[in-house]
């Protein structure tokens, strides 16, 4: 009973910050003169003179240039500290340098707001790298996602794209750095480590040596969470007692994934100049979150079929895999929660997860809408209103209309392709890794299949998250899921900026009294049908071979 009452808690909190952070991100990000630009002008101004940043506008073309070529170079230059790690300063532990091909996945997964992890955090990287690169791209990499989606925003309210360089900053500056700086502390006065010593090596009572791994995690822990990042310190992330300490922690972990997810459609509705519109879609993604985590509650609740003493079946809850300090409840719910809001972070192994359990959290990774990351997430969301309009506009023989903007062919057409590259990227690889490389897939049930199509989904919708189960550390599933995350990430900015632009550059068109309107429960039923139907007619036969098929063989 506690546990679901701290579950209601949680939900009111969000509630209560969603629509002030929303509004407040608006507010960050206008290019008129504000009060908070006395407040972070200080520290914005040098850094854009120091790069010879003007206030222009760039094109879309523009935009989406400067997002590529200003992410390849930070990767590059993180995947350069990885590989010289062991001769650069701040590694106590002698940690080696990292193989070049996990390097390379590393660096694009948390460049790409993935922060999927090859390797065991605490034993993979040193301080330095932990630092400069893995805090560095936390930074930079939910900022790029967060500035791609108000680029968006504003095309669509028919406004110019606006500067990537200084959305960058902006993102930076003005959201990033003060809340995650503030819950760092929070999280070290809750028994976080943030030091830079050693390892602590313990001598135990039955005379054994312990080493015992800390350093600078409070600063990593609140990025981590707050910008989507979900990448641990520790290898099994925040089930670590020292990423993770007790309820109160886990309580603020959760707040901090939720937060920008529930908050940006609020954004959206502000600059758009018609709230009800955001209001809307954050209502029906709630809805829809809401349904997904009953039945991840309800599976893990009733568990897997079980004999006991007298060999009858029952049902008995699911603790396998589970932090025992937070219980079946908490774990669940943090499952679902960082998979529907692309974070990556876990405190139980998913791959432990009762069949439908583990259904809701790769479902969510695949519709890629209920809320999702920082920025990329509202972009997927928009993409399926546009759809949504679109159909109906062919159902009542009208051209369709968004926000006062034709949708004509060249819209359709980005965003067809910008929905098929997702199952591309998904199946295609999950097939060739099940046919040529079975043997570093653990289970070869339907468990199995599950794992491999689980770390692709996990790849291309930038969540992070594995089944595990597999052995990926090899130079297959480094190549093929770095691909897959570099593609995922950057594939659907370019072509949806390229709509956003599109859409900028036309002739608004009045509003009539047959104009569809997007800011009612008519069009909240549209869009959520029209995100159930298409997930479902691109992924379902994968899912009815995977976790389906699993808790059907599990049934008397």
């Amino acid at each position: 009973m506690f546990a679901t009452l701290s579950i209601g808690v949680t939900l009111l909190l969000v509630l209560l910050l969603a629509r002030p952070t929303g509004l407040y991100i608006a507010k960050a990000f206008q290019y008129e003169t504000t009060r908070l630009d006395r407040w972070f002008g200080w520290i914005e101004t040098p850094v854009l003179r120091l790069g010879g940043i003007r206030r222009d506008d760039q094109t879309w073309k523009q935009y989406a240039l400067a997002v590529i070529v200003s992410s390849l170079v930070m990767i590059l230059l993180v995947y350069l500290v990885f590989r010289t790690q062991a001769y650069l300063p701040l590694n106590p532990s002698h940690i080696a340098n990292m193989e070049p091909t996990l390097a390379f996945n590393t660096a694009i997964s948390f460049m790409t707001n993935t922060n999927l992890q090859h390797y065991s955090g605490e034993s993979g990287l040193s301080y330095l790298s932990q630092m400069i690169a893995i805090v560095f791209l936390m930074f930079t990499g939910p900022a790029v996602g967060l500035s791609a989606a108000i680029a968006l925003i504003r095309g669509l309210a028919g406004k110019p794209i606006g500067n990537f360089f200084i959305d960058l900053t902006r993102s930076i500056t003005r959201i990033f750095l003060p809340v995650s700086f503030v819950m760092a502390i929070v999280f070290v006065a809750l028994g976080v480590p943030q030091t830079l010593e050693p390892t602590v090596i313990a001598h135990t009572l039955s005379g054994e040596v312990q080493e015992i791994a800390r350093g600078p995690v409070g600063s990593l822990l609140s990025i981590k969470q707050f910008g989507n990042n979900g990448g641990g310190f520790f290898g099994v992330n925040s089930a670590h007692p020292f990423e993770n300490p007790g309820a109160v922690s886990n309580l603020l972990q959760i707040v901090l994934m939720m937060l920008l997810g529930t908050a940006i459609p609020f954004t959206y509705g502000k600059m758009v100049g018609n709230p009800k519109q955001g209001r809307v879609l954050f209502l029906s993604m709630t809805m829809l979150f809401i349904v997904l985590l009953g039945v991840s509650l309800s599976a893990e609740n009733a568990g897997n079929p079980v004999l006991n003493a007298m060999g009858i079946q029952h049902e008995q809850g699911s603790m396998e895999g589970k932090e025992v300090r937070f219980g079946m409840v908490q774990s669940s719910f943090f499952s679902v929660v960082t998979t529907a809001f692309e974070t990556g972070a876990v405190n139980t192994m998913h791959d432990t997860l009762t069949p439908l359990g583990g259904l809701v959290t790769i479902s969510n990774m695949m519709l890629n809408t209920v809320f999702g990351s920082v920025g990329a997430g509202m972009m997927n969301v928009l993409m399926y209103v546009m759809i949504g309009v679109f159909l109906s506009g062919l159902m009542v023989g009208r051209t369709p209309e968004f926000l006062g903007k034709k949708i004509e062919g060249r819209e359709m057409k980005l965003i067809a392709v910008t929905l098929l590259i997702q199952p591309m990227l998904i199946l295609a690889p999950t097939a060739i890794a099940l046919f040529a490389y079975p043997e570093t897939i653990s289970n070869p049930g339907f468990h199995g299949l599950t794992q491999a199509l689980y770390e692709f989904t996990s790849s291309a919708a930038n969540n992070g998250s594995g089944f595990e189960g597999l052995g990926d550390n090899t130079p297959f599933w480094n190549i093929a899921t770095g691909i897959v995350m570099y593609l995922g990430r950057y594939f659907s900015v370019v072509t949806l900026l390229a709509v956003a632009g599109s859409l900028a550059a036309k002739k608004p068109v009045s509003e009539t009294s047959g104009t569809f309107r997007t800011d009612n429960g008519l069009f909240a039923g549209v869009f959520l049908g029209t995100v159930l139907i298409v997930g479902a007619l691109t992924f379902f036969p994968a899912l009815v071979l995977g976790p389906v098929a699993e808790y059907l063989t599990l049934k008397p």
